[in-house]
């Protein structure tokens, strides 16, 4: 495995059991369910809950279940409780960014749903892609529930990775969004940008959706000379992620500046800088003025963290 491949919700040679998928009945003779509320993994003890077919808790949940992985033998599934109301749902803010609430349910003590993008470290590489892969299939399905050809209201098929139209028969299947995300360098220092609505002090890579006819190459070129007006040179692949929130797959790219002076597009960023290997060592041993690491588990903070220990391949 290469050390790219280390990036969280990536690494886990998660058995997908593809050819389970048509006989779901097939699949389920052995089988666990994860549970997730709101697109919140519920975990114990840095783990996912994993349950048995006759645990309570699946009466709460809706008719949809996901096939994930096949496990030495056994099928692993997902179950959403979306619709079910917690005691505790005080606080919780759907697909929130920085949702820090965490809710319980009575038949599982001692486990929590939290959201994924807080927790993702915690987990281990298999639970960290099947929770990534069920929160986007989750989110797929909520959003995409008729027929994009003729309107008719779909059917969820292939134990959740097809939906079929009954009417005109078009079969429907779960996307990705490619999206570039970019270590741009010019000499010693690395650019950063931060949104508008971020938390005070965040600053991460560049980043932008891919667009149709375009090569990972070209978006990056592009959006980099439109969010900050730099010409970039030379470019090549590092990385990539998959990055459930909601369905996006980031490519990490590095690529070389061939100017420095920053015109940024207020549409586009907030704020633009170019910060040299000494100051970015600050920032993430914690001493920056006024720059804080990107969070832990994303991309952007591997890129960095490897760009400063010149240990990318």
């Amino acid at each position: 495995m290469r050390h790219a491949e280390i990036v969280t919700f990536a690494g886990g040679n998660l058995d997908r059991a593809a050819e389970w998928r048509a006989d779901g009945a097939r699949a389920a003779r052995d089988t666990q369910t994860i549970l997730l509320w709101r697109g919140k993994p519920l975990i114990r003890d840095g783990a996912l809950v994993r349950c048995s077919p006759e645990d309570p808790m699946l009466r709460d949940a809706g008719p949809l279940r996901l096939l994930l992985a096949r496990e030495e033998g056994r099928a692993i599934w997902a179950a959403d409780l979306s619709d079910w109301t917690p005691p505790d749902a005080d606080g919780a803010t759907p697909d929130g960014f920085s949702d820090t609430s965490v809710q319980s349910h009575p038949e599982a003590p001692g486990a929590e749903f939290r959201e994924l993008r807080l927790a993702m470290t915690e987990l281990g590489r298999a639970d960290a892609e099947l929770a990534a892969t069920a929160r986007s299939l989750f989110h797929w399905h909520a959003s995409h529930g008729f027929c994009a050809a003729c309107g008719t209201a779909s059917l969820p098929a292939m134990s959740g990775w097809q939906r079929n139209c009954p009417a005109c028969g078009r079969h429907h299947f779960p996307r990705t969004d490619p999206v570039v995300i970019m270590l741009i360098t010019r000499g010693n220092s690395v650019l950063l940008g931060r949104s508008p609505g971020w938390p005070e002090g965040m600053f991460s890579l560049l980043a932008g959706f891919v667009e149709p006819g375009e090569t990972l190459e070209a978006a990056v070129r592009r959006e980099v000379w439109e969010e900050a007006g730099i010409r970039v040179g030379a470019v090549d692949y590092l990385a990539s992620q998959p990055w459930a929130f909601p369905a996006s797959l980031m490519c990490g790219m590095r690529g070389e500046a061939l100017s420095g002076e920053i015109t940024v597009d207020p549409a586009e960023i907030e704020e633009a800088r170019w910060v040299s290997r000494e100051d970015l060592g600050d920032v993430f041993a914690g001493q920056h003025r006024d720059i804080k690491p990107a969070r832990a588990g994303a991309i952007a903070h591997f890129l960095m963290e490897n760009w400063l220990a010149d240990s990318l391949d």
